[in-house]
């Protein structure tokens, strides 16, 4: 539990929540604006990132979820806790991001919906549930938040777990649900089904948790191309 601090938010003004809609955080914030500590550490994450950014898993598209950015990752820090090094708010959008573009979570409460951070911009608006996951398991050191249209909708023929339709992002209980599935033995990937397109990666490694991501994108899209077989071709 957290002892209350003044908000310290300078973004707070700048964009109100709007219950509902996709990118908008919605967990209590505690924020202290400075620089990212451990800027050293994002470089391979980062760099994955920028990968997954470029196969459109995280982005920026003006026709879909009103325009809002999406996606986001996330890094424990090696010292064995559950502080992590995430991804800025609405920076899903970004072909590259830099240290500015990050901050360090270092405590949260998931049943009460509170979050306490520091760096140069606040945390992505999943950020709790990256917590969950990192509270979950002491394996898990990387976290990635992706949408994937394919991926998302072929959950169950994948084999992936999921969490429940009426559960929403950003809330204790999408936290809680992930968490709880994050515990068992399974492919380390979750669709989210109250989560339009949302799935969320995670694994012991940074590149690990990318491959998962790369790997079942690569399998959705040959469920795909197996479900149009046979049909003709259409002529542009």
């Amino acid at each position: 539990m957290y002892t209350a601090l003044p908000v310290r938010h300078p973004f707070r003004n700048k964009r109100p929540m709007m219950t509902g809609r996709e990118g908008v955080t919605r967990y209590r914030l505690i924020f202290t604006p400075g620089p990212l500590p451990h800027p050293d550490l994002i470089r391979e994450l980062n760099a994955w990132r920028s990968i997954i950014r470029m196969l459109g898993l995280n982005g920026c598209d003006p026709q879909r979820y009103g325009g809002l950015a999406y996606g986001n990752v996330s890094l424990r820090l090696p010292d064995g806790g559950i502080r992590f090094l995430i991804s800025g708010t609405q920076t899903g959008g970004r072909m590259h991001l830099t240290a500015d573009d990050y901050c360090e979570v270092h405590g949260f409460d998931l049943e009460t919906n509170r979050l306490e951070a520091r760096g140069p911009i606040p945390p992505s608006s999943e950020a709790l549930t990256h917590a969950a996951v990192y509270r979950a398991d002491p394996a898990w050191h990387c976290v990635m938040h992706a949408h994937s249209p394919e991926i998302w909708r072929h959950a169950g023929t994948l084999g992936l777990r999921t969490t429940a339709p009426e559960i929403e992002y950003g809330t204790p209980a999408m936290a809680l649900a992930v968490a709880a599935l994050a515990t068992k033995p399974g492919v380390p990937l979750i669709a989210m089904l109250g989560h339009s397109d949302g799935v969320i990666a995670y694994g012991g490694t940074v590149d690990a948790t990318a491959r998962i991501l790369i790997t079942y994108l690569a399998e959705a899209l040959q469920l795909d191309d197996s479900s149009t077989a046979g049909q003709p071709a259409t002529t542009p």
